[in-house]
């Protein structure tokens, strides 16, 4: 899938992997998860409201439409924490969509 961010031109920066929804995703030394997740998988997360794929809104940690979770089940804002080697994201949990709120 396209992504909805695009790298112009660089070339300086290391790149890893990182595991999103179970597949492998490449992230930048100095990216985000957002910026990871919107260059290599094009959205964000699901909207635990049913309005579809989410994007980030604020992009600075003061609104909550970026949550994702760790493979372990915590939830991290997605525009402030950095991406970092052989991490595993989650965007969507089962429990979200039965309508029950994940853990903060």
């Amino acid at each position: 899938m396209s992504g909805r961010f695009v790298r112009v031109a660089e070339t300086g920066r290391k790149t890893f992997p990182i595991t999103v929804d179970g597949v492998e995703c490449e992230a930048a030394e100095g990216d985000t998860l957002m910026v990871a997740l919107l260059t290599g998988t094009g959205t964000l997360r699901d909207s635990e409201f049913g309005d579809g794929r989410r994007a980030g809104f604020c992009l600075m940690g003061a609104c909550q439409d970026c949550w994702v979770w760790t493979a372990q089940g915590e939830r991290v804002r997605a525009c402030s924490t950095p991406a970092v080697p052989g991490m595993s994201i989650v965007t969507k949990l089962a429990e979200a969509a039965e309508g029950v709120w994940p853990r903060a």
